[in-house]
């Protein structure tokens, strides 16, 4: 690996956009990839994103624009993954060029549907990627936050700390701050609960229920996660560190989340499809619900809120009657 590696981002969306912009304050050059070649004009054009965060400016200059993956990936030494985890397997489809020599970055925050695996675990198992070149950016972060120079913070965790170190010093800037990890496959299913745990706040914010009642779901949630994680990956972690609890209170509480606004919607009597066609972005925790409600029939760890979500989301079960039910659980 290079001393001054080249770095790649692949998506179009807000959060790829706001991954962008950390790196071009740190490198002089940046490959990204888009499919949107309508983006990709509009960015040379008048620099900035038309879909997403579109008040942030880019230097053209620094940008290699392609909706080309494969010229994007063979650019790169580094390649960060911000896409949603149910558009992935249809990208990497796309590939000729190999991942084999690549270091790979994923920040995406939810489970890939075809293979029920968290996306460090897919490149592992699928590609074959050692666990050493694979790694996850995770906050507390909204781009839109980013967009704005908003102090915030980011966990860098990889296997091989000093791959780590190099993407945690590639991203960080004056309202950037970021710190590592070793715990990969915690710190990315911590990423993909979180947006389901932020469903189940929207929909209690939609049904009425006040602050109070929010804390305690909040309180109910991170010890979930902690049993869940604890069943996938038993390690030594900190639950309450801001790669766990930090990430779980943004997505959970924040305006710009958009799993709480798709719960806030079904909490209100949107059906799932018509709150699907109002949002203009994925709500990961849609498809992390049915993928992490599965994967718990094996691990059995104690799920009350998961169950909640998967049996409004996915058994059309009354948001009302299930929340009823569900206070009776939490403490």
């Amino acid at each position: 690996m290079t001393d001054n590696p080249k770095f790649a981002v692949i998506g179009g969306g807000s959060w790829a956009t706001a991954i962008a912009k950390m790196l071009c304050v740190n490198l002089p050059e940046i490959a990204w990839y888009m499919r949107n070649t309508y983006a990709i004009e509009h960015i040379k054009m008048n620099k900035h994103n038309p879909n997403y965060l579109s008040s942030v400016e880019f230097d053209t200059n620094k940008l290699k624009l392609t909706n080309d993956i494969n010229e994007a990936v063979a650019y790169a030494d580094y390649v960060i993954f911000a896409i949603p985890s149910a558009f992935l397997k249809g990208e990497l489809e796309k590939l000729t060029v190999s991942l084999k020599d690549k270091v790979i970055f994923s920040a995406i925050k939810g489970i890939v549907p075809e293979t029920s695996l968290i996306v460090g675990e897919h490149f592992h198992k699928i590609y074959d990627i050692p666990y050493d070149n694979i790694g996850v950016i995770t906050g507390p972060c909204h781009a839109e936050e980013v967009a704005l120079e908003r102090l915030s913070y980011l966990t860098i965790a990889c296997g091989d700390d000093e791959k780590a170190k190099v993407m945690a010093t590639n991203l960080n800037s004056h309202y950037i701050k970021t710190k590592t990890s070793d715990d990969i496959i915690g710190t990315e299913y911590a990423a993909m609960l979180k947006n389901i745990y932020s469903i189940a706040a929207g929909i209690a914010h939609g049904l009425g229920y006040g602050d109070n009642f929010q804390a305690l779901l909040m309180s109910n949630a991170i010890r979930e996660m902690k049993k869940y994680i604890k069943k996938v990956h038993k390690m030594k972690r900190n639950i309450n560190d801001s790669a766990y609890l930090g990430d779980l209170l943004v997505t959970g509480y924040s305006i710009f989340s958009r799993n709480r606004m798709f719960g806030n919607m079904i909490g209100k009597g949107y059906t799932v499809k018509s709150a699907q066609m109002e949002m203009s972005m994925v709500a990961e925790g849609y498809y992390a619900t049915k993928s992490a409600y599965k994967l718990n029939e094996e691990y059995k760890a104690k799920t009350p809120i998961i169950n909640a979500v998967y049996d409004i989301l996915y058994e059309g079960k009354e948001p009302k009657k299930v929340f009823k039910k569900l206070t009776e659980k939490l403490d």
